[in-house]
């Protein structure tokens, strides 16, 4: 532990010096100027600065606001001899972590430096882990909202198979996200700035697929009026992403491995072949193993465009989401429809975290939209969720540890008090200052951050 003294009093630099290093702590400087503070702070590492408020020239607050935003991970502690409220707040405010007044009792000075030291590692820490998190996230799939380490670790893997260029076969549930996935891959493989042509298999005629995949050429059948280019024309030097593939019909499926064999093709009513670069990317929700044991998908197709597999997990498997997703979507329905909505109830949320989603992140999405639609107020509740929460009974609840208890029943007295942090620490029976530390320790749980809002 690394720490500054600033105080204009000699007395007090050296009994603090002499105090800290009797406790153990041998990295101590002092200082008698604030304007020699800010310099030395500014250029140095310092874990902790124990700050005097009252000082000639530049005083312990000038000290702080032109320092903390160069030092977001060092921990200020404000000590002088007058008890003034306004300043206590200012103070905080600015960034210190405490406020403390003259005489110090020694021991709650140590308590006080020991949780400065823990918080500001666990600062550092966060934000460590923070900018790894990013960098383990692409670029190319900066679409896709998780916070979930098991999705991320997925996306890694998919930018390392998108640089080879070859057929991708995405499977999960409906609504998962496979083609935003396959959007991705097609930013980060070897041609980005290729089309991506995007097909339902599902949604084609049997007796057209030969005609949108190969095209065809004036006069081939009745009604071909005018030349026409299939899909894989439409996709080369890019990606053709072939949605719900356990679709395709099986009659049409060694035609399709012959064009992902040979990369060429011929037009209905010509012969001249047509040599294109397409990358592959399949997806479905169905069990393509399976359908091949029952004869209904060609073995030899499925490991041609399996040559790498990515399997996307429910909704209900990554929990972790659906905070970070209901905010994505609450942002983008507050925007297409105009409408003051800033947040969730806790009661909204735990609604939201309750429910198991067989439509996955497509179904989150529209019960989000529907209920900003719904909202008559600034924050989402039960009702506009379809439900109605009514004094439950006591054990009609979810298996969680005290301290998630514990935080869920701040924020539900946070919620009926509007924000009022002085009623709601009276109502739960704490100082604002202990309210106000347990809501700076809230704020690190990403779930927590998004329902406090602006609370």
């Amino acid at each position: 532990m690394k720490i500054l003294v600033v105080d204009d009093e000699d007395v007090t630099l050296s009994s603090m010096k002499r105090l800290l290093r009797w406790q153990g702590i041998k990295d101590v400087e002092i200082c008698d100027s604030g304007k020699e503070a800010i310099r030395r702070i500014k250029s140095g590492d310092y874990d902790i600065v124990l700050l005097d408020l009252l000082m000639p020239e530049v005083d312990g607050i000038q000290v702080l606001e032109a320092t903390k935003p160069f030092k977001p991970y060092t921990e200020f502690i404000i000590i002088t001899a007058v008890d003034v409220l306004s300043q206590a707040v200012k103070a905080i405010r600015l960034g210190a972590y405490d406020y403390l007044v003259k005489p110090v009792d020694n021991d709650h000075l140590m308590r006080t430096l020991d949780r400065a030291f823990e918080r500001r590692g666990l600062l550092a820490g966060m934000n460590v882990a923070r900018q790894a998190r990013d960098a383990r996230q692409p670029d190319g799939f900066s679409e896709i909202v998780t916070e979930s380490p098991q999705m991320r670790s997925l996306l890694s893997y998919a930018q390392i198979m998108a640089k080879g260029g070859n057929p991708v076969l995405i499977t999960g549930e409906s609504g998962t996200g496979k083609e935003l996935l396959a959007r991705g891959i097609h930013r980060e493989g070897p041609s980005p700035g290729g089309p991506f042509v995007a097909v339902n298999i599902s949604s084609i005629p049997e007796t057209l697929f030969e005609s949108q995949f190969f095209g065809h050429v004036k006069g081939a059948f009745t009604g071909a009026l005018r030349d026409y280019e299939g899909f894989f024309e439409q996709a080369d030097g890019g990606t053709l992403f072939l949605d719900e593939i356990g679709e395709f019909p099986h009659q049409m499926q060694s035609k399709l491995l012959r064009v992902l064999e040979e990369k060429s093709f011929a037009r209905l009513g010509e012969t001249k072949p047509i040599r294109v670069d397409v990358r592959i990317i399949s997806a479905t929700n169905k069990d393509l193993d399976k359908a091949c044991q029952e004869g209904k998908f060609r073995l030899d197709l499925m490991y041609r465009l399996k040559s790498a597999h990515i399997h996307l997990s429910p909704l209900r498997e990554r929990k972790d989401d659906i905070p970070v997703l209901a905010a994505h979507f609450l942002k983008l329905s507050t925007e297409k429809y105009r409408k003051d909505v800033h947040g969730f109830s806790p009661e909204a949320m735990d609604i939201l975290l309750r429910r198991d989603y067989p439509g996955n992140v497509r179904e989150l999405a529209q019960i989000v939209e529907n209920a900003v639609l719904l909202a008559d107020s600034a924050t989402i509740m039960p009702r506009h969720l379809g439900e109605e929460i009514a004094s439950p009974p006591l054990f009609t609840r979810s298996l969680c540890s005290l301290k998630e208890n514990y935080e869920t029943h701040v924020l539900y007295v946070l919620n009926h008090t509007h924000g009022d942090r002085k009623q709601t620490a009276q109502i739960l029976g704490i100082t604002v200052r202990q309210l106000q530390r347990k809501l700076v320790e809230m704020r690190r749980n990403p779930r927590w951050r998004l329902l406090l809002g602006d609370l």
